[in-house]
């Protein structure tokens, strides 16, 4: 159903000279004040200029006209990971998580967490790939394995952070336990 919906006047876009405003009736039952008909855009053309800022502040970002892209890590937004791909590694970063029990043992808790965070996100992407590929029937229980071992993982990592030996323990077991049925299953 296309509508003459058209953009009018925003507050909140910070570019000087673009303008937007959803054209028709407010929220709050007030006429919106008219603007000249030159100022009116339509959705797409308003939907098209959005793309084109934010590709040009992503570039601007990569190319080092900002510190802040350089925290950032692209990987995780479009992992181009193959099924293939994931099933070759998903045992080595499984293995690199399970190592963080030497950490765990002398109780090195701030090693401990960056270990767990560094292995657990390769190891979750991994996870999230494999199980995807698997048929429609699978899924279900490899996504609720796949939910209780990250929610160990977190549980594990608020623990190191308290610094509660008995809690990272029991979190660690679990952890492997999980890690063991998922891998029984794919």
């Amino acid at each position: 159903m296309a509508s003459s919906m058209s953009l009018r006047h925003c507050s909140t876009n910070p570019s000087p000279g673009f303008v937007c405003r959803l054209h028709g009736h407010s929220k709050l039952g007030h006429a919106a004040p008219s603007l000249p008909e030159q100022l009116l855009i339509g959705r797409r053309q308003a939907t098209a200029a959005t793309a084109v800022a934010a590709a040009l502040h992503a570039m601007e970002a990569i190319s080092g006209g900002s510190s802040v892209a350089s925290a950032l890590e692209f990987r995780f937004t479009a992992p181009e990971q193959t099924p293939e791909e994931a099933d070759a590694v998903v045992k080595i970063h499984a293995r690199e998580l399970v190592r963080i029990k030497a950490l765990i043992d002398s109780q090195s808790w701030r090693e401990a967490q960056i270990a767990l965070r560094d292995s657990s996100s390769y190891l979750k992407q991994d996870l999230y790939t494999i199980i995807q590929a698997k048929p429609g029937s699978q899924r279900p229980q490899l996504r609720k394995l796949y939910a209780h071992l990250f929610n160990d993982v977190s549980r594990l990592d608020y623990a190191a952070r308290d610094k509660d030996a008995s809690r990272v323990q029991e979190c660690f077991d679990n952890i492997v336990a999980t890690l063991n049925e998922i891998f029984v299953l794919i």
